[in-house]
């Protein structure tokens, strides 16, 4: 997969309109820790070694929980790709998920046997990377997988798997493509870089030189690029340095060093003179780009342009959010940041225009907030709150071991870009270091240069580059289907955590003629045992009560500074008033955008002082706001939660704009397959008057948010975020006894107004017959399916014999569902099923992207396995082996963070589950046949039930559906 850099835009906060004289915060209060403090808070002590054959080892041992982390970054990205062989470090990364020549199956086979949490693969300009997290014994596994495709691949690299992956990665291609602005990356290349210019392709390449990839030219890239002397293994967690060389030496020092691959030189190109192009897509807003080529990671000058960007951009109280956002409403989003690269970085501002305001005068106005700031810089106000803001992100994200930025990212980073894995402390040894003259100097001469100017307006897509090879298919399967977090809808998706695969059983199979036995010492013949698991320790729980009744529930964790709240209300998307669909997510939007004390920007820049992260959500049971603070700035950060949470102001001027913010927002929904199916299925299968016959997404009906008013805002708020329907959640490295009294003083003296309302779970749900709802979205390449019926049991049952019957059925990267139509078939980007845990009735959910002209095809074939499944061909020996040791081995490494903690002690409180739930599972899923799985599918799930919603071009693809005997409603789409 390609690693999404991209910086997602941020719906902006509210109005400047109100930044009158408001009330001084308590004076009693401490001031905000001081940068310097924070810096010396991150901290990865590390030792490192070298192998003879050049693999350099970086170990940092963090002993919270019984995992590891391994992390494989290979110097070599798609800035090295030579002409005419474009996208080969992205095919080969797939191949590499593939098989080697001592375990010929797929990767997750003995990875989910296993428990691999936080598993993947990623390529990107520079650096192709592969990283799980493991249970402490099953470490051995990982490395001898890991070491037999860098040393041992190429024999089990054939015609087959390339023609398979070759069709995986273009249909990745056409599945990102066919996003809106999807086809921005391309322009941007394009214009930024001259031809030749190691970074003017994108990582993904030409379908053209992917259509010409043969399989001994492939190979040879593998062996220019891809041994130990070009790569850095991290290892982060329950290891120590005697441990990590006797095992890297025995599984990775028989494999010999390979040519030195030198990463491609590259300078920073300046444009001749400014450059304006425009795009047309299927988007709901305008969007401008204004972007700059400049110095990469390593340079002195990044973290200045780094610091740069969040003030002009990055920052809820920037300087664009401010003038453009919140000051004359004329847009609904901004964002500035630099994406860095070893060799260059890119500076990119946009603007999501507001729909109906003239982009010509956004753009004029945007130039000239970026000049001002060129010639003039930062304020030391404004540059404390970046600094801050950044040295605090670190600091959480410090509190993993892997995953996508964990510390085995930060110690292999700085190993592969600068030769020093303590790296990210020189980082941020310059950011806190800098003075706005620096950063003003600094920003001035880069972004004083030519400016490449793009706009995205809503229109037909022009025609683009399309690949003539179509027979294979399949790609990285997102995993749409875990449970969510609290403030998630059912279906909010994953980073990939899959990648691609070939079928075969848990024990590797050793191909002829691969030279299978030992080597280098190591038994290749077979995978090595798994060591003993340990089991789960999740935190002891505490119990207390506020003064007026409000429960606090607590968990110490003490691994990085940090406290997280959660203050959760008994309301979610199943309270939004039927009559008035999307109040609570308006209401929600404008918590943090104004209370009786603090204005919107005060509120912005305050969060920013203390590094603190507060945010609101809605699940659909559950409506949570939540506060992320750091350890020494605690009282001071719950006294703004608590004051967002308790004293909102709705003040007109806000909430005008918060309405135009999220009707964009639906409208974006709209234009999106995804959006449009969240929105469509959940009427249909509760009906409109059950508490969760409303859309997924929470943002709600257009029409009624365009005149929900202020009072209707305010009498939700009050009515649903009451003391008696509040529990308040802490984990952290705090105490009970510390943070009760803090959450006395801010929350104690909150009491009920008025009747609690409730929620009406006894509305009827509809006896749906199965029928598919077509919705019209011409031109689509692809069809989105959804498909879903209401089960019987209710979240509070005992879920996991279903639970685990669905990871079989359709429930992980190796269920039948996707198997059949993304390896199989070759249909789909990815497949699968879920049964979301919701209080009530829970639903069964079937999602599944697929080809335009296998839209009927992908249903019969779906309904076909659930059938089969579910009567003659169920559960296997092998597949209830994989499924249940995978799901005991993962639960070490399932509660690594202080959110995920927190997270758990919540929904073990939603759903009635003692403290203690979690340390139970173990046992539950061992007590579990491949019968009983069968016997709660079989009893529980009825295919006959479902209703399909398939959202693409009717054109296309109602001929296919009136085959299937099913009936079929065909309605437009709505915009």
């Amino acid at each position: 997969m390609r690693s999404v850099a991209r910086v997602s835009l941020l719906l902006a906060g509210l109005s400047l309109g109100a930044v009158a004289a408001v009330a001084a915060p308590p004076a009693n209060l401490p001031a905000p820790a001081p940068v310097s403090e924070l810096v010396r808070a991150v901290d990865i002590p590390y030792q490192q070694f070298t192998l003879p054959n050049g693999l350099r080892v970086v170990v940092h041992e963090d002993h919270k929980a019984p995992v590891v982390a391994v992390s494989v970054w290979y110097h070599v990205g798609s800035k090295d790709e030579p002409t005419g062989k474009t996208g080969f470090a992205h095919l080969f990364e797939h191949l590499m998920f593939g098989g080697s020549e001592h375990s010929d199956q797929s990767w997750f086979t003995p990875m989910q046997q296993i428990g691999a949490t936080d598993m993947n693969g990623t390529t990107w300009f520079d650096r192709t990377n592969y990283f799980e997290t493991v249970p402490r014994g099953a470490l051995d596994t990982a490395l001898f997988l890991e070491s037999d495709r860098m040393g041992h691949l190429l024999g089990a690299v054939t015609q087959h798997k390339l023609d398979v992956q070759r069709g995986v990665v273009q249909n990745e291609k056409r599945q990102d493509d066919n996003q809106p602005y999807g086809l921005v990356e391309y322009a941007e290349l394009n214009a930024l870089f001259p031809p030749g210019h190691p970074y003017h392709h994108s990582t993904v390449g030409s379908m053209a030189d992917l259509d010409a990839a043969s399989l001994e030219t492939v190979k040879n890239w593998f062996r220019s690029h891809y041994g130990p002397n070009n790569a850095v293994l991290v290892l982060a967690g329950d290891i120590d340095l005697p441990t990590a060389k006797r095992l890297v030496a025995k599984y990775f020092g028989d494999i010999p060093r390979g040519p030195q691959s030198i990463p491609a030189a590259a300078s920073v190109p300046t444009l001749p003179a400014p450059k304006h192009e425009e795009l047309h897509d299927q988007v709901a807003t305008t969007r401008l780009y204004r972007e700059w080529v400049v110095p990469g990671l390593t340079d002195a000058s990044y973290p200045a342009l780094e610091m740069g960007a969040e003030v002009l951009g990055g920052l809820s109280s920037s300087r664009l959010d401010n003038a453009l956002v919140r000051g004359d409403k004329s847009a609904v989003s901004v964002s500035a940041h630099v994406e860095p690269f070893e060799r260059i970085s890119q500076f990119t501002v946009t603007v999501d225009v507001k729909p109906g305001v003239d982009p010509n005068q956004v753009a004029a106005r945007l130039d000239q907030i970026i000049a001002d700031f060129v010639k003039n810089g930062p304020t030391a106000d404004e540059l404390q709150r970046a600094k801050t803001r950044t040295v605090s992100g670190r600091i959480r994200g410090l509190e993993e071991v892997g995953g996508f930025g964990g510390k085995a990212v930060a110690l292999a980073e700085g190993a592969v870009y600068a030769g020093d894995p303590g790296f990210y402390k020189v980082q941020l040894q310059r950011v806190a270091a800098l003075t706005p003259q620096q950063v003003r100097a600094t920003v001035n001469h880069w972004l004083s240069r030519p400016v490449y100017s793009l706009r995205v307006s809503p229109g037909p897509r022009g025609a683009y580059e399309e690949s003539k090879s179509v027979a294979h298919g399949g790609v990285h399967a997102p995993n749409y289907f875990r449970q969510p977090a609290p403030g998630e809808h059912p279906l909010a998706p994953l980073p990939d955590r899959m990648g691609p695969a070939t079928f075969a059983p848990v024990q590797p199979r050793t191909p002829a003629g691969a030279g299978a036995g030992t080597s280098g010492g190591v038994d290749r013949s077979h995978l090595p045992p798994v060591g003993q698991i340990a089991n789960l320790k999740f935190p002891t729980v505490e119990h207390a009560h506020l003064s007026n009744g409000i429960e606090v529930i607590f968990a110490r964790r003490a691994a990085v500074p940090v406290v997280d709240v959660s203050v959760s209300f008994d309301a979610g998307n199943a309270a939004d008033p039927k009559d008035k669909l999307g109040t609570q997510s308006l209401m929600l939007a404008l918590l943090d955008e104004g209370t009786d004390r603090y204005s919107s920007v005060q509120i912005a820049e305050e969060e920013e002082r203390l590094g603190a992260s507060i945010g609101a959500g809605a699940g659909m049971d559950r409506t949570n706001v939540t506060l992320s603070a750091l350890r020494p700035n605690l009282a001071a950060s719950v006294d703004l939660l608590a004051d967002i949470v308790r004293r909102p102001a709705f003040a007109p001027a806000e909430v005008e704009r918060l309405r135009g913010q999220q009707l964009a927002r639906i409208r974006q929904e709209l234009s999106q397959p995804q959006g449009i199916a969240l929105r469509t299925l959940p009427p249909l299968l509760y009906g409109k008057a059950h508490p969760y016959g409303v859309p997924f997404t929470g943002t709600g009906d257009p029409a009624v948010v365009a005149r929900v008013s202020r009072d209707d805002l305010a009498a939700f708020h009050d009515s649903w975020m009451r003391p008696s329907k509040a529990k308040i959640f802490v984990v952290g490295d705090t105490s009970l006894a510390e943070i009760m009294p803090i959450l006395e003083r801010n929350f104690g003296d909150w009491h009920d107004e008025g009747p609690a309302p409730t929620k009406n779970f006894d509305a009827p749900i509809p006896a749906n017959p199965t029928h598919i709802v077509l919705i019209d979205r011409p031109n689509s390449p692809q069809s989105l399916i959804l498909a879903g019926e209401v089960l019987g049991p209710t979240g509070r049952d005992d879920l996991v014999p279903l639970l685990e019957a669905n990871d079989v059925l359709g429930g992980s990267f190796l269920s039948r569902l996707n198997w059949d139509l993304r390896e199989t078939k070759h249909w789909s980007y990815g497949v699968g099923s879920t049964v979301r845990r919701v209080v009530g009735r829970v639903p069964f959910l079937v999602f599944a992207p697929v080809q335009a002209d296998q839209t009927g095809p992908s249903i019969a074939a779906l309904n076909a396995d659930m059938h089969d499944f579910l009567t003659d061909k169920g559960v296997t020996a092998e597949e209830l082996e994989r499924t249940i040791d995978g799901s005991i081995r993962e639960l070490p490494g399932s509660f690594e963070t202080s959110s995920e903690v927190l997270g758990g002690m919540e929904q073990n409180d939603e759903y009635g589950r003692p403290d203690n739930y979690y340390e139970t599972l173990a046992s539950h899923y061992r007590a579990l046949t491949a019968a009983d799985l069968d016997t709660v599918a079989r009893h529980t799930i009825d295919p006959n039930k479902l209703v399909w919603v398939v959202v693409g071009d009717a054109s296309k693809v109602k001929p296919q559906l009136d085959k299937l005997g099913i009936p079929v409603e065909t309605v437009a789409a709505a915009h």
